[in-house]
């Protein structure tokens, strides 16, 4: 019997209906620009898609054009419901979205299930959205492919790429870390803020801290791991909930990151203050 995790945010995130959810990523992909590189790793913002999605978009655009290769998508966010110590793994099959069944990859688990900073908890992805609102982009850019879902709760940046490095694999692998930047600041100091850790993002300095970025564990992570595998960095995008129709009192903060393979490096690592 195959177990399923329910979608928890349909509705609230993005759209319980599958034709309007299908039309609206469309949309949001086809106003996001372009890019050469081929990503290893993406950074993508967890927002609902009115605020966010067209900056998360400006990151699954650049899996367009080589969609067929990606087989497994190792996902890491934030969790944002309940306490959790070190990286937890689901106790299920396959999630769920509007858009259908994600299989989640059972057996890439025997290649980390030593590692002790791992643990399994369904109450850990119950109600999480920072991996849940990334599915139905995956599912509208890909083809064939399965995850590997990971919340990052209590742990270090170096636990973090310790997993990354056992399921690094090659082209038919792909690294998502979900995370928003700064919260709730006015929308000149959020500019301010998210443009220094714009800035230590492109230089990989393991600098990030949760008042940057709620995802900062996972991004030091992944900055550690793309080091070490001689990655480069490039900002896609960089706005805040101001930018795309909310109050500027105070502002959620979203910037889209992909890393690229020395091969596959294209553009530069220029950003827009």
């Amino acid at each position: 019997m195959i177990t399923v995790r329910p979608p928890a945010v349909a509705g609230l995130f993005y759209s319980a209906d599958s034709q309007r959810l299908t039309e609206n990523i469309e949309q949001l992909l086809g106003a996001a620009q372009t890019h050469k590189s081929i990503p290893k790793a993406l950074i993508v913002p967890h927002a609902g898609y009115t605020y966010s999605g067209a900056i998360a978009a400006s990151g699954y655009v650049t899996l367009c054009s080589f969609a067929e290769r990606i087989r497994r998508v190792i996902l890491l966010g934030p969790a944002h419901h309940i306490a959790v110590r070190g990286l937890a793994l689901p106790d299920v099959d396959a999630f769920a979205t509007p858009l259908g069944r994600v299989r989640v990859d059972t057996a890439i688990i025997n290649r980390i299930a030593h590692l002790p900073q791992l643990t399994i908890s369904a109450r850990a992805h119950a109600l999480e959205h920072s991996l849940e609102v990334q599915l139905p982009f995956l599912q509208s850019t890909l083809t064939d492919f399965s995850i590997l879902p990971l919340v990052v709760g209590m742990t270090s940046a170096e636990e973090v790429a310790e997993v990354l490095g056992y399921l690094w694999g090659s082209e038919e692998t792909l690294i998502i870390v979900s995370s928003d930047l700064s919260h709730y600041l006015p929308y000149r100091l959020a500019q301010r803020e998210d443009n220094e850790t714009a800035l230590s993002i492109l230089q990989l300095r393991q600098s990030i801290d949760q008042g940057q970025a709620c995802g900062a564990v996972p991004i030091n992570g992944l900055m550690i791991a793309a080091r070490r595998h001689h990655l480069t960095p490039h900002l896609l995008d960089l706005r805040n909930s101001g930018d795309t129709g909310g109050s500027p009192d105070q502002v959620v903060g979203y910037g889209a990151f992909a890393f690229t393979l020395p091969h596959s490096s294209s553009g530069n690592t220029e950003y827009a203050a």
